[in-house]
């Protein structure tokens, strides 16, 4: 089994720039993450944007979309900014109904050392093999359906919408 995984960038992928102070887009830090946590699943990486996920439009939530459609891999973890994750999955999870479909992010850059993400990216990688076809947003250990969670603005975290 193979493993899609489609970067999107996202505070995940976000660097600090010394000189100016401001976060910024270089590469994806997914090689070095899988490195480290050891993994051995078979995992296809393929960069489509490096931006903020507050950027995105409905052309760069087009092209997502066209990338999982026309994926061989009915197995895809999708890394995206949190912000409007759930907005990129709704369209998707309206659209798309055989493949599962894993959005992931963080909420502290991964080089920052201090980061969510590393977590977030294990967990992803456990739910996708194990949820059935679907769209689903994995934070902090948990997963959510597509359409019954939101990011919690006071506390930034995932919640369910409907309990």
């Amino acid at each position: 089994m193979t493993i899609k995984i489609l970067v999107t960038g996202g505070t995940f992928d976000k660097e600090y720039m010394e000189l100016t102070g401001d976060l910024i887009f270089k590469n994806t830090h997914i090689y070095e993450m899988l490195k480290l946590a050891r993994c051995k699943l078979d995992a296809k990486i393929r960069t489509l944007m490096m931006i903020d996920s507050l950027e995105m439009t409905e052309y760069h939530r087009a092209i997502i979309l066209e990338k999982c459609r026309n994926s061989k891999e009915d197995k895809i973890i999708i890394t995206h900014g949190t912000d409007t994750m759930t907005k990129t999955a709704k369209m998707l999870g309206e659209i798309i109904k055989d493949k599962t479909i894993v959005f992931t992010g963080a909420l502290v850059p991964y080089a920052f050392g201090s980061s969510d993400g590393l977590f977030n990216l294990g967990s992803a990688l456990a739910f996708v093999q194990a949820l059935p076809k679907g769209v689903y947003i994995v934070m902090n250990g948990k997963y959510f359906n597509y359409d019954n969670v939101r990011k919690n603005a006071t506390t930034g975290e995932f919640e369910e919408i409907n309990i």
